[in-house]
């Protein structure tokens, strides 16, 4: 399953501790078109890896701003999903572009929207000097086997699996550590490292 894990501090006590850890895992198809962690040539203020699949083009599931804005998508297993919904890797490109939202409004946007897409969770955050029912049902329709290979934290199955790697530190000062690890060519062992450093700006 697609995962995320965070601690988030926004008063460190230390220039030496972070205001955000953040790991994350993505799984998807091996074979979906996919473009690494990079600032993107059209914004070289935005960071994250890019969905080049057609009518997904530009979509994202992590990234983060030079301005101090991230954001973070995780799908859920839904027993039937819409084959026509909105790509929801647009969550995070849109959150990421838009400088008019803060946090708050764009999830409340997104709220009111989230019957267009199929399930997801939405993470944003601004780093500025400023038992579910749902979770339970959403595996109906899928055998337990499948279930279980599906729930590990790192997922191994011939065609689908878990493909990326991320951490983002930001330290006290504001200095931003994005590092992604991401399979090459389909093949699981076969992996690349990547990592950039920059300072978000007020």
């Amino acid at each position: 399953m697609c995962i995320i894990f965070f601690k988030f501090d926004p008063r460190p006590a230390s220039k030496n501790a972070y205001r955000l850890i953040l790991a994350a895992n993505r799984d998807e198809f091996y074979n979906r078109p996919t473009k690494a962690a990079d600032f993107w040539a059209s914004n070289s203020e935005i960071l994250s890896g890019l969905d080049l699949e057609e009518g997904k083009e530009g979509g994202s599931w992590l990234g983060i701003n030079k301005r101090g804005k991230l954001a973070a998508l995780t799908n859920y297993l839904e027993g039937r999903p819409n084959p026509d919904a909105q790509g929801r890797g647009f969550l995070v490109s849109n959150f990421l572009t838009d400088q008019s939202q803060d946090s708050y409004s764009y999830l409340k946007r997104v709220s009111s929207e989230g019957h267009l897409y199929n399930g997801f969770n939405l993470l944003t955050a601004e780093f500025k000097n400023t038992p579910d029912p749902a979770q339970e049902s959403q595996g109906e329709g899928y055998s337990s086997p499948m279930l279980r290979a599906l729930s590990s934290v790192c997922v191994r199955s011939p065609h689908y699996g878990t493909r990326t790697n991320t951490i983002i530190l930001i330290d006290a000062s504001g200095i931003v550590t994005f590092t992604e690890r991401t399979m090459l060519n389909c093949d699981v062992s076969q992996w690349s490292t990547s990592s950039f450093q920059f300072k978000i700006q007020d």
